[in-house]
Protein backbone atom coordinates (compact mmCIF):
# COMPACT_ATOMS: atom_id res chain seq x y z
CA UNK A 1 0.00 0.00 0.00
CA UNK A 2 1.18 3.81 -0.83
CA UNK A 3 0.95 5.86 2.34
CA UNK A 4 -0.87 9.07 1.46
CA UNK A 5 1.15 12.28 2.60
CA UNK A 6 -0.93 14.70 4.11
CA UNK A 7 0.36 18.13 3.11
CA UNK A 8 -1.10 21.26 2.13
CA UNK A 9 -1.25 24.70 1.40
CA UNK A 10 -0.72 25.65 5.16
CA UNK A 11 -0.05 29.49 3.79
CA UNK A 12 -3.65 30.14 2.26
CA UNK A 13 -6.71 30.49 4.61
CA UNK A 14 -10.83 30.81 3.23
CA UNK A 15 -10.03 33.98 2.19
CA UNK A 16 -7.09 33.60 -0.26
CA UNK A 17 -7.74 34.40 -3.58
CA UNK A 18 -5.34 34.89 -6.59
CA UNK A 19 -3.74 37.78 -6.40
CA UNK A 20 -2.28 36.90 -3.08
CA UNK A 21 -0.83 33.82 -3.78
CA UNK A 22 2.56 35.25 -5.46
CA UNK A 23 3.43 37.09 -2.76
CA UNK A 24 2.76 34.50 -0.23
CA UNK A 25 4.79 31.90 -2.17
CA UNK A 26 7.70 34.56 -2.28
CA UNK A 27 7.45 35.23 1.23
CA UNK A 28 7.46 31.12 1.83
CA UNK A 29 10.18 29.99 -0.98
CA UNK A 30 11.87 33.20 -1.95
CA UNK A 31 14.63 32.49 -4.56
CA UNK A 32 13.44 28.74 -4.80
CA UNK A 33 13.50 27.85 -8.43
CA UNK A 34 9.57 28.12 -9.49
CA UNK A 35 9.41 27.26 -13.06
CA UNK A 36 11.23 26.19 -16.02
CA UNK A 37 10.54 27.31 -19.80
CA UNK A 38 13.27 26.40 -22.06
CA UNK A 39 16.97 28.50 -20.66
CA UNK A 40 14.31 30.75 -18.93
CA UNK A 41 14.37 30.02 -14.92
CA UNK A 42 12.20 32.11 -12.50
CA UNK A 43 12.41 31.79 -9.02
CA UNK A 44 9.23 32.47 -6.47
CA UNK A 45 10.28 35.92 -5.25
CA UNK A 46 10.97 36.81 -9.25
CA UNK A 47 7.17 35.65 -10.34
CA UNK A 48 5.87 37.52 -7.38
CA UNK A 49 8.25 40.72 -8.65
CA UNK A 50 7.14 40.71 -12.20
CA UNK A 51 3.69 39.70 -11.54
CA UNK A 52 3.51 43.04 -9.80
CA UNK A 53 5.41 44.97 -12.69
CA UNK A 54 2.72 43.32 -15.38
CA UNK A 55 -0.25 44.45 -12.58
CA UNK A 56 1.33 48.14 -12.93
CA UNK A 57 1.63 47.72 -16.47
CA UNK A 58 -1.62 47.05 -17.38
CA UNK A 59 -3.16 49.77 -14.18
CA UNK A 60 -1.15 52.66 -16.48
CA UNK A 61 -2.61 50.93 -19.58
CA UNK A 62 -5.96 51.74 -18.72
CA UNK A 63 -7.04 48.76 -17.22
CA UNK A 64 -9.99 48.76 -14.23
CA UNK A 65 -11.56 46.66 -11.95
CA UNK A 66 -14.30 43.95 -13.16
CA UNK A 67 -12.60 44.33 -17.02
CA UNK A 68 -12.22 41.01 -18.86
CA UNK A 69 -8.81 40.58 -20.11
CA UNK A 70 -8.36 38.35 -23.27
CA UNK A 71 -5.01 36.21 -22.90
CA UNK A 72 -4.46 34.05 -26.26
CA UNK A 73 -0.98 33.00 -25.88
CA UNK A 74 0.71 29.73 -26.04
CA UNK A 75 2.16 28.83 -22.88
CA UNK A 76 5.19 30.87 -21.48
CA UNK A 77 6.22 32.50 -18.74
CA UNK A 78 3.88 35.55 -19.24
CA UNK A 79 0.94 33.63 -19.24
CA UNK A 80 1.67 32.66 -15.42
CA UNK A 81 2.83 36.44 -14.71
CA UNK A 82 -0.69 37.66 -16.71
CA UNK A 83 -2.60 35.26 -14.29
CA UNK A 84 -2.07 36.37 -11.07
CA UNK A 85 -1.61 40.28 -12.28
CA UNK A 86 -4.96 40.48 -13.67
CA UNK A 87 -5.86 39.16 -10.25
CA UNK A 88 -4.20 41.49 -8.78
CA UNK A 89 -5.68 44.74 -10.28
CA UNK A 90 -9.62 43.60 -9.72
CA UNK A 91 -10.00 42.25 -13.35
CA UNK A 92 -11.09 38.55 -14.73
CA UNK A 93 -9.11 36.72 -17.25
CA UNK A 94 -10.30 35.42 -20.22
CA UNK A 95 -7.97 32.41 -21.16
CA UNK A 96 -8.62 31.88 -25.19
CA UNK A 97 -7.18 28.68 -26.76
CA UNK A 98 -4.49 29.03 -28.38
CA UNK A 99 -6.16 26.91 -31.69
CA UNK A 100 -8.97 29.08 -32.48
CA UNK A 101 -8.59 31.45 -35.56
CA UNK A 102 -10.04 34.36 -36.33
CA UNK A 103 -13.68 33.42 -36.37
CA UNK A 104 -13.79 31.52 -32.87
CA UNK A 105 -11.64 34.16 -31.48
CA UNK A 106 -13.45 36.52 -32.57
CA UNK A 107 -16.42 35.25 -30.64
CA UNK A 108 -14.93 34.71 -27.52
CA UNK A 109 -13.50 38.30 -27.83
CA UNK A 110 -16.95 39.91 -28.20
CA UNK A 111 -18.99 37.52 -25.86
CA UNK A 112 -16.92 38.13 -22.93
CA UNK A 113 -16.83 41.72 -23.98
CA UNK A 114 -13.43 42.02 -23.38
CA UNK A 115 -11.91 45.36 -22.66
CA UNK A 116 -8.53 43.98 -23.46
CA UNK A 117 -6.37 41.52 -25.53
CA UNK A 118 -3.13 40.33 -25.35
CA UNK A 119 -1.66 37.90 -28.50
CA UNK A 120 1.53 37.02 -30.14
CA UNK A 121 2.35 39.15 -33.19
CA UNK A 122 3.39 35.47 -34.45
CA UNK A 123 4.25 32.11 -32.62
CA UNK A 124 6.18 29.54 -34.43
CA UNK A 125 3.80 29.32 -37.75
CA UNK A 126 1.06 30.71 -36.48
CA UNK A 127 0.34 34.37 -37.38
CA UNK A 128 -2.02 35.86 -34.27
CA UNK A 129 -1.15 39.32 -35.60
CA UNK A 130 -2.74 38.62 -39.29
CA UNK A 131 -5.69 37.74 -37.77
CA UNK A 132 -6.00 40.27 -35.25
CA UNK A 133 -6.02 42.83 -38.41
CA UNK A 134 -9.42 41.08 -39.85
CA UNK A 135 -10.80 41.47 -37.08
CA UNK A 136 -9.81 44.96 -36.00
CA UNK A 137 -8.45 46.89 -39.20
CA UNK A 138 -5.90 49.83 -39.38
CA UNK A 139 -8.94 52.44 -39.48
CA UNK A 140 -10.04 50.83 -36.01
CA UNK A 141 -6.84 51.76 -33.83
CA UNK A 142 -5.61 55.35 -33.72
CA UNK A 143 -1.99 55.74 -32.95
CA UNK A 144 -2.11 56.42 -29.26
CA UNK A 145 -2.80 52.53 -29.21
CA UNK A 146 -6.93 53.04 -28.32
CA UNK A 147 -9.30 50.95 -30.13
CA UNK A 148 -12.83 52.05 -31.79
CA UNK A 149 -13.77 48.43 -33.16
CA UNK A 150 -17.52 48.20 -34.24
CA UNK A 151 -17.38 44.43 -34.00
CA UNK A 152 -16.01 44.68 -30.70
CA UNK A 153 -17.99 47.90 -28.59
CA UNK A 154 -16.32 47.16 -25.27
CA UNK A 155 -12.39 46.69 -26.24
CA UNK A 156 -10.88 49.33 -25.74
CA UNK A 157 -6.72 48.42 -26.35
CA UNK A 158 -4.70 45.15 -27.88
CA UNK A 159 -1.14 44.34 -26.15
CA UNK A 160 1.53 42.96 -28.46
CA UNK A 161 3.63 40.08 -27.10
CA UNK A 162 6.46 40.01 -29.88
CA UNK A 163 8.35 37.33 -31.03
CA UNK A 164 11.67 39.43 -31.23
CA UNK A 165 11.25 41.44 -27.72
CA UNK A 166 13.38 44.35 -29.45
CA UNK A 167 10.62 44.89 -32.12
CA UNK A 168 8.25 47.51 -32.21
CA UNK A 169 4.66 46.81 -31.39
CA UNK A 170 2.12 47.13 -34.58
CA UNK A 171 0.23 50.16 -35.69
CA UNK A 172 -2.20 51.00 -32.99
CA UNK A 173 -1.22 48.75 -30.27
CA UNK A 174 0.73 48.54 -26.93
CA UNK A 175 4.11 46.77 -26.68
CA UNK A 176 3.96 43.62 -23.95
CA UNK A 177 6.96 44.44 -22.87
CA UNK A 178 6.07 48.19 -22.04
CA UNK A 179 3.53 46.55 -20.09
CA UNK A 180 5.60 43.94 -18.46
CA UNK A 181 8.63 45.85 -17.33
CA UNK A 182 6.19 49.05 -15.31
CA UNK A 183 8.69 49.86 -12.48
CA UNK A 184 6.39 53.16 -11.51
CA UNK A 185 6.83 52.84 -7.81
CA UNK A 186 3.58 55.29 -8.01
CA UNK A 187 1.27 53.01 -8.48
CA UNK A 188 2.01 50.53 -6.03
CA UNK A 189 -0.74 52.25 -3.96
CA UNK A 190 -3.36 51.94 -5.99
CA UNK A 191 -2.25 48.50 -7.27
CA UNK A 192 -1.85 47.38 -3.11
CA UNK A 193 -5.77 48.89 -2.79
CA UNK A 194 -6.94 46.89 -5.82
CA UNK A 195 -5.72 43.36 -4.38
CA UNK A 196 -6.85 44.29 -0.80
CA UNK A 197 -10.36 44.65 -2.34
CA UNK A 198 -10.34 41.03 -3.93
CA UNK A 199 -12.87 38.71 -2.43
CA UNK A 200 -13.18 35.12 -2.63
CA UNK A 201 -16.31 35.54 -4.22
CA UNK A 202 -15.64 37.47 -6.78
CA UNK A 203 -15.25 36.19 -10.67
CA UNK A 204 -11.74 35.27 -11.19
CA UNK A 205 -11.79 34.03 -14.53
CA UNK A 206 -14.28 32.97 -17.61
CA UNK A 207 -12.74 29.88 -19.23
CA UNK A 208 -14.37 28.89 -22.46
CA UNK A 209 -16.06 25.38 -22.98
CA UNK A 210 -13.81 23.43 -25.90
CA UNK A 211 -16.64 24.11 -28.21
CA UNK A 212 -16.30 20.58 -29.91
CA UNK A 213 -20.28 20.94 -31.16
CA UNK A 214 -21.93 24.57 -31.17
CA UNK A 215 -20.89 28.01 -29.50
CA UNK A 216 -18.68 27.80 -26.69
CA UNK A 217 -20.03 29.11 -23.24
CA UNK A 218 -17.86 31.22 -21.40
CA UNK A 219 -17.76 29.58 -17.75
CA UNK A 220 -17.34 32.21 -14.65
CA UNK A 221 -15.42 30.74 -11.98
CA UNK A 222 -14.86 32.64 -8.71
CA UNK A 223 -11.51 32.11 -6.11
CA UNK A 224 -13.42 29.87 -4.05
CA UNK A 225 -11.97 27.22 -6.60
CA UNK A 226 -9.27 26.98 -4.16
CA UNK A 227 -10.56 25.29 -1.97
CA UNK A 228 -10.81 22.26 -3.93
CA UNK A 229 -7.33 22.78 -5.34
CA UNK A 230 -6.42 21.71 -1.66
CA UNK A 231 -7.82 18.20 -2.34
CA UNK A 232 -5.53 17.83 -5.17
CA UNK A 233 -2.24 18.86 -2.75
CA UNK A 234 -3.59 16.61 -0.23
CA UNK A 235 -4.40 13.84 -2.11
CA UNK A 236 -0.97 13.88 -4.73
CA UNK A 237 0.91 14.38 -1.68
CA UNK A 238 2.68 17.12 -3.33
CA UNK A 239 5.68 19.13 -1.80
CA UNK A 240 8.29 21.48 -2.18
CA UNK A 241 10.35 18.56 -3.54
CA UNK A 242 8.42 17.60 -6.53
CA UNK A 243 9.33 18.67 -10.16
CA UNK A 244 6.12 18.60 -12.38
CA UNK A 245 6.15 18.74 -16.43
CA UNK A 246 3.41 20.68 -17.32
CA UNK A 247 2.59 20.22 -20.88
CA UNK A 248 -1.06 20.78 -20.45
CA UNK A 249 -2.43 24.15 -22.83
CA UNK A 250 -2.64 26.72 -19.50
CA UNK A 251 -6.19 27.84 -20.85
CA UNK A 252 -7.56 24.96 -19.86
CA UNK A 253 -8.48 23.99 -16.28
CA UNK A 254 -6.54 21.12 -16.31
CA UNK A 255 -2.77 22.69 -17.26
CA UNK A 256 -3.92 25.66 -15.32
CA UNK A 257 -4.57 23.62 -11.55
CA UNK A 258 -2.01 21.09 -12.20
CA UNK A 259 0.64 23.80 -12.70
CA UNK A 260 0.64 26.92 -11.64
CA UNK A 261 -2.02 26.73 -8.86
CA UNK A 262 -0.15 23.76 -7.82
CA UNK A 263 3.22 25.03 -7.76
CA UNK A 264 1.77 28.35 -5.43
CA UNK A 265 0.50 26.02 -3.08
CA UNK A 266 3.44 23.55 -2.36
CA UNK A 267 6.62 25.33 -3.53
CA UNK A 268 6.87 22.34 -5.90
CA UNK A 269 8.74 23.57 -9.33
CA UNK A 270 6.92 23.71 -12.59
CA UNK A 271 8.56 22.42 -16.05
CA UNK A 272 6.59 24.40 -18.56
CA UNK A 273 6.20 23.80 -22.46
CA UNK A 274 4.88 25.27 -24.73
CA UNK A 275 3.45 21.76 -26.67
CA UNK A 276 3.32 18.21 -25.97
CA UNK A 277 6.16 16.02 -27.06
CA UNK A 278 6.72 12.64 -25.25
CA UNK A 279 10.03 12.24 -25.97
CA UNK A 280 11.12 15.81 -24.32
CA UNK A 281 9.02 14.64 -21.14
CA UNK A 282 10.58 11.36 -20.65
CA UNK A 283 14.27 12.67 -21.37
CA UNK A 284 12.87 15.14 -18.54
CA UNK A 285 12.12 13.14 -16.38
CA UNK A 286 15.54 11.64 -16.23
CA UNK A 287 17.46 14.65 -16.52
CA UNK A 288 15.49 16.43 -14.22
CA UNK A 289 14.44 14.17 -11.90
CA UNK A 290 10.47 15.18 -13.25
CA UNK A 291 8.24 13.49 -10.11
CA UNK A 292 4.88 14.25 -11.54
CA UNK A 293 3.01 14.50 -15.00
CA UNK A 294 -0.69 14.24 -15.78
CA UNK A 295 -3.26 14.45 -18.89
CA UNK A 296 -5.51 12.23 -20.98
CA UNK A 297 -5.40 8.44 -21.91
CA UNK A 298 -3.76 10.35 -25.37
CA UNK A 299 -0.68 11.60 -23.74
CA UNK A 300 -0.16 8.83 -21.23
CA UNK A 301 -0.28 6.49 -24.90
CA UNK A 302 1.92 8.82 -26.39
CA UNK A 303 4.29 8.47 -23.61
CA UNK A 304 4.04 4.77 -23.85
CA UNK A 305 4.80 4.89 -27.07
CA UNK A 306 8.32 7.04 -26.81
CA UNK A 307 9.60 4.71 -23.41
CA UNK A 308 8.66 1.52 -25.32
CA UNK A 309 10.88 3.33 -28.30
CA UNK A 310 13.64 4.11 -25.78
CA UNK A 311 13.63 3.40 -22.37
CA UNK A 312 14.79 5.90 -20.09
CA UNK A 313 15.41 5.80 -16.18
CA UNK A 314 11.98 7.21 -15.02
CA UNK A 315 12.30 5.72 -11.31
CA UNK A 316 11.57 9.60 -9.74
CA UNK A 317 8.19 9.42 -11.11
CA UNK A 318 6.19 9.36 -9.18
CA UNK A 319 2.40 10.44 -10.03
CA UNK A 320 -0.10 12.80 -11.30
CA UNK A 321 -3.67 12.96 -12.39
CA UNK A 322 -5.60 11.39 -15.25
CA UNK A 323 -8.79 11.42 -17.16
CA UNK A 324 -9.28 7.84 -16.78
CA UNK A 325 -12.76 5.62 -16.80
CA UNK A 326 -13.73 5.34 -20.36
CA UNK A 327 -13.57 2.11 -22.34
CA UNK A 328 -10.57 3.05 -23.94
CA UNK A 329 -8.49 4.67 -21.55
CA UNK A 330 -8.40 1.70 -19.04
CA UNK A 331 -5.71 -0.82 -21.44
CA UNK A 332 -3.57 2.24 -21.60
CA UNK A 333 -3.49 2.85 -17.70
CA UNK A 334 -3.20 -0.77 -17.57
CA UNK A 335 -0.36 -0.45 -19.59
CA UNK A 336 0.56 2.62 -18.02
CA UNK A 337 1.33 0.90 -14.64
CA UNK A 338 4.08 -1.30 -16.20
CA UNK A 339 5.83 0.70 -18.84
CA UNK A 340 6.05 4.34 -16.76
CA UNK A 341 6.45 2.53 -13.21
CA UNK A 342 7.08 3.61 -10.72
CA UNK A 343 4.00 5.99 -12.14
CA UNK A 344 0.99 5.41 -9.98
CA UNK A 345 -2.22 7.10 -11.77
CA UNK A 346 -4.46 9.39 -10.00
CA UNK A 347 -8.03 8.96 -11.76
CA UNK A 348 -9.76 12.06 -11.89
CA UNK A 349 -13.41 12.94 -13.36
CA UNK A 350 -13.72 17.62 -13.39
CA UNK A 351 -14.99 20.15 -15.81
CA UNK A 352 -14.71 23.38 -16.34
CA UNK A 353 -17.99 24.10 -14.58
CA UNK A 354 -17.21 22.17 -11.66
CA UNK A 355 -14.06 21.76 -10.81
CA UNK A 356 -10.93 20.40 -12.51
CA UNK A 357 -10.89 17.68 -9.67
CA UNK A 358 -14.25 16.67 -8.16
CA UNK A 359 -13.05 13.37 -8.18
CA UNK A 360 -9.89 11.55 -7.53
CA UNK A 361 -8.54 8.24 -6.44
CA UNK A 362 -5.63 7.79 -3.98
CA UNK A 363 -2.36 6.77 -4.00
CA UNK A 364 -3.28 3.84 -1.71
CA UNK A 365 -5.96 3.07 -4.30
CA UNK A 366 -6.19 -0.33 -5.88
CA UNK A 367 -4.70 -0.73 -9.74
CA UNK A 368 -8.30 -1.35 -10.32
CA UNK A 369 -9.31 1.63 -8.86
CA UNK A 370 -6.61 4.26 -10.35
CA UNK A 371 -7.29 2.40 -13.74
CA UNK A 372 -10.89 1.79 -14.01
CA UNK A 373 -12.43 4.02 -12.34
CA UNK A 374 -12.91 8.44 -12.57
CA UNK A 375 -11.40 8.64 -8.67
CA UNK A 376 -14.16 9.22 -5.59
CA UNK A 377 -15.67 12.46 -4.89
CA UNK A 378 -13.75 15.24 -3.54
CA UNK A 379 -14.73 16.89 0.14
CA UNK A 380 -17.79 19.36 -0.48
CA UNK A 381 -19.13 17.03 -3.85
CA UNK A 382 -22.52 15.49 -3.84
CA UNK A 383 -22.61 12.79 -7.12
CA UNK A 384 -25.78 11.59 -8.47
CA UNK A 385 -26.81 9.47 -11.18
CA UNK A 386 -29.75 9.84 -12.68
CA UNK A 387 -32.40 8.35 -15.35
CA UNK A 388 -31.59 11.48 -18.10
CA UNK A 389 -35.33 10.92 -19.08
CA UNK A 390 -37.28 10.86 -15.47
CA UNK A 391 -35.41 12.14 -13.48
CA UNK A 392 -34.93 9.25 -11.37
CA UNK A 393 -31.47 7.99 -9.65
CA UNK A 394 -30.17 4.78 -10.90
CA UNK A 395 -29.52 1.95 -8.80
CA UNK A 396 -25.29 1.12 -8.39
CA UNK A 397 -23.09 0.25 -11.14
CA UNK A 398 -26.83 1.47 -13.48
CA UNK A 399 -24.99 3.99 -16.19
CA UNK A 400 -27.01 7.28 -16.10
CA UNK A 401 -26.33 11.18 -16.39
CA UNK A 402 -23.81 12.41 -13.53
CA UNK A 403 -25.27 15.04 -11.47
CA UNK A 404 -23.31 17.37 -9.14
CA UNK A 405 -23.97 19.64 -5.85
CA UNK A 406 -21.03 21.44 -4.68
CA UNK A 407 -19.41 25.02 -3.29
CA UNK A 408 -17.24 24.93 -6.33
CA UNK A 409 -19.99 24.86 -9.50
CA UNK A 410 -19.50 27.89 -11.52
CA UNK A 411 -21.16 31.19 -10.82
CA UNK A 412 -22.82 31.10 -14.54
CA UNK A 413 -22.34 30.83 -17.69
CA UNK A 414 -21.43 34.32 -18.95
CA UNK A 415 -24.60 37.12 -20.54
CA UNK A 416 -26.53 33.33 -21.22
CA UNK A 417 -28.77 33.07 -18.42
CA UNK A 418 -31.25 30.55 -20.38
CA UNK A 419 -28.12 28.28 -20.88
CA UNK A 420 -27.13 28.44 -17.11
CA UNK A 421 -30.65 28.07 -15.71
CA UNK A 422 -30.90 24.82 -17.85
CA UNK A 423 -28.33 23.26 -16.73
CA UNK A 424 -29.26 23.00 -13.22
CA UNK A 425 -32.53 21.02 -12.40
CA UNK A 426 -34.90 22.41 -10.30
CA UNK A 427 -33.74 20.91 -6.71
CA UNK A 428 -30.54 22.83 -7.65
CA UNK A 429 -28.28 19.83 -9.21
CA UNK A 430 -25.88 20.54 -11.78
CA UNK A 431 -26.62 18.65 -14.85
CA UNK A 432 -23.01 17.33 -16.28
CA UNK A 433 -24.54 15.94 -19.90
CA UNK A 434 -22.33 13.41 -18.97
CA UNK A 435 -22.72 9.28 -18.63
CA UNK A 436 -21.38 7.46 -15.64
CA UNK A 437 -22.45 5.21 -12.99
CA UNK A 438 -21.73 4.69 -9.00
CA UNK A 439 -20.01 1.72 -7.10
CA UNK A 440 -20.27 0.28 -3.85
CA UNK A 441 -16.55 1.16 -3.19
CA UNK A 442 -18.00 4.90 -3.65
CA UNK A 443 -15.96 5.97 -7.05
CA UNK A 444 -17.53 6.84 -9.94
CA UNK A 445 -16.97 5.81 -13.65
CA UNK A 446 -17.28 8.29 -16.46
CA UNK A 447 -18.26 6.62 -19.47
CA UNK A 448 -18.97 9.32 -22.17
CA UNK A 449 -21.15 12.47 -23.23
CA UNK A 450 -24.44 11.27 -23.38
CA UNK A 451 -24.33 13.08 -26.94
CA UNK A 452 -21.88 10.73 -28.52
CA UNK A 453 -23.85 7.65 -27.63
CA UNK A 454 -25.26 5.70 -30.08
CA UNK A 455 -28.70 4.50 -30.80
CA UNK A 456 -28.30 1.44 -33.62
CA UNK A 457 -32.12 -0.16 -34.45
CA UNK A 458 -33.10 0.57 -30.59
CA UNK A 459 -29.51 -0.61 -28.86
CA UNK A 460 -27.39 2.07 -27.04
CA UNK A 461 -23.96 1.72 -28.59
CA UNK A 462 -21.25 3.28 -26.46
CA UNK A 463 -18.84 4.47 -28.97
CA UNK A 464 -15.53 4.51 -26.76
CA UNK A 465 -16.12 0.78 -26.20
CA UNK A 466 -16.02 -0.09 -29.74
CA UNK A 467 -12.45 2.38 -30.14
CA UNK A 468 -11.15 0.20 -27.49
CA UNK A 469 -11.81 -3.00 -28.93
CA UNK A 470 -10.31 -1.79 -32.42
CA UNK A 471 -7.70 -0.30 -30.88
CA UNK A 472 -6.43 -4.05 -30.11
CA UNK A 473 -5.94 -4.36 -34.17
CA UNK A 474 -1.96 -4.78 -34.73
CA UNK A 475 -2.33 -2.10 -37.82
CA UNK A 476 -4.08 0.44 -35.91
CA UNK A 477 -2.50 3.15 -34.15
CA UNK A 478 -5.51 5.43 -33.62
CA UNK A 479 -9.53 5.32 -33.63
CA UNK A 480 -12.71 7.69 -33.21
CA UNK A 481 -16.01 6.07 -34.06
CA UNK A 482 -19.52 8.01 -34.46
CA UNK A 483 -23.30 7.73 -35.59
CA UNK A 484 -24.46 8.61 -39.46
CA UNK A 485 -27.81 8.74 -39.90
CA UNK A 486 -29.46 5.44 -41.48
CA UNK A 487 -33.29 5.11 -42.67
CA UNK A 488 -33.96 2.23 -41.37
CA UNK A 489 -31.77 1.63 -38.39
CA UNK A 490 -31.60 5.29 -37.33
CA UNK A 491 -27.78 5.56 -37.72
CA UNK A 492 -24.79 3.34 -37.65
CA UNK A 493 -21.53 3.29 -36.13
CA UNK A 494 -18.65 4.55 -38.75
CA UNK A 495 -14.85 4.33 -37.74
CA UNK A 496 -12.31 6.99 -38.50
CA UNK A 497 -8.85 4.95 -38.56
CA UNK A 498 -5.57 5.86 -38.28
CA UNK A 499 -3.24 3.23 -39.31
CA UNK A 500 0.48 2.48 -37.79
CA UNK A 501 3.23 3.73 -40.09
CA UNK A 502 4.16 1.20 -42.54
CA UNK A 503 0.83 -0.73 -42.45
CA UNK A 504 -1.92 -0.27 -44.56
CA UNK A 505 -5.14 -1.85 -43.35
CA UNK A 506 -8.00 -2.28 -45.41
CA UNK A 507 -12.03 -1.93 -44.27
CA UNK A 508 -12.73 -5.87 -44.94
CA UNK A 509 -9.81 -6.65 -42.69
CA UNK A 510 -11.10 -4.08 -39.53
CA UNK A 511 -14.25 -5.36 -40.51
CA UNK A 512 -13.53 -9.20 -40.18
CA UNK A 513 -11.49 -8.30 -36.92
CA UNK A 514 -15.24 -7.25 -35.24
CA UNK A 515 -17.28 -10.15 -36.61
CA UNK A 516 -17.84 -12.60 -33.85
CA UNK A 517 -15.83 -10.78 -31.28
CA UNK A 518 -18.36 -7.85 -30.61
CA UNK A 519 -22.29 -7.62 -31.19
CA UNK A 520 -23.40 -7.11 -34.91
CA UNK A 521 -25.21 -3.87 -33.90
CA UNK A 522 -22.01 -2.34 -32.32
CA UNK A 523 -19.72 -3.34 -35.19
CA UNK A 524 -19.23 -0.63 -37.89
CA UNK A 525 -21.20 -0.40 -41.25
CA UNK A 526 -18.36 1.74 -42.52
CA UNK A 527 -14.54 2.34 -41.81
CA UNK A 528 -12.57 5.27 -43.03
CA UNK A 529 -8.56 5.98 -43.32
CA UNK A 530 -7.12 9.46 -42.39
CA UNK A 531 -3.76 10.55 -41.43
CA UNK A 532 -5.19 11.53 -38.13
CA UNK A 533 -8.12 12.61 -35.87
CA UNK A 534 -8.90 15.91 -35.60
CA UNK A 535 -8.00 16.93 -31.56
CA UNK A 536 -8.90 19.75 -29.45
CA UNK A 537 -5.81 20.72 -27.66
CA UNK A 538 -6.92 18.67 -24.29
CA UNK A 539 -6.48 16.00 -26.21
CA UNK A 540 -10.39 15.29 -27.63
CA UNK A 541 -11.48 14.15 -30.00
CA UNK A 542 -13.45 16.86 -32.45
CA UNK A 543 -16.26 14.13 -33.42
CA UNK A 544 -18.19 16.84 -34.69
CA UNK A 545 -16.04 17.50 -37.06
CA UNK A 546 -15.62 13.76 -38.14
CA UNK A 547 -19.63 13.56 -38.63
CA UNK A 548 -19.34 16.35 -40.88
CA UNK A 549 -16.25 14.35 -42.76
CA UNK A 550 -18.43 11.08 -43.32
CA UNK A 551 -21.94 12.95 -44.09
CA UNK A 552 -19.51 14.12 -47.21
CA UNK A 553 -17.75 11.40 -47.62
CA UNK A 554 -20.56 9.14 -47.52
CA UNK A 555 -23.30 11.00 -48.82
CA UNK A 556 -24.70 9.48 -52.27
CA UNK A 557 -23.00 10.48 -55.54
Amino acid sequence: MKANPTPGPDIWNDTTTLADLPRLAADRWGGREALTFGEERQSFAEISERTDQAARGLIAAGVGVGDRVGVWLNNCPEWIHLLFAIARIGAIQVPINTRLRTADAAYVIAQAECSTLITHDTSGPIDYWGMVQVMVPADQRRPDGAIEAKTFPDLRRIIIKTADPGAAAPFGTQAWMEVARNNNAALNGELERRAAAVRRSDPAFIMYTSGTTGFPKGVVRSHEFLRNQTDRVRILGTTERDVMYNYLPLFHIFGYLDGPMLSMATGNRQILTETYDPDACLDAVEAEGVTQVSGFEIHVKGLIDAQERRPRDLSSLRTGTFGVGTASAVPIYRKALDVLAPLWPIAAFGMTEIGGNACLSFLDSSSEQACETSGHPCDGFEFRIIDPETGEDQPLEVPGEIIVKSYCLMLSYYKKPEETAKSYNADGWFLTGDMGYLRPDGFLRFLGRYKDMLKIGGENVDPMEVEAYLQGHDDVADVAVIGHPDQRLTEVAVAFVVAKAGRDPGEDEILNYCRGQIASFKIPRHVLFIAELPMTSTGKVRKAELRDLAMARLSPG
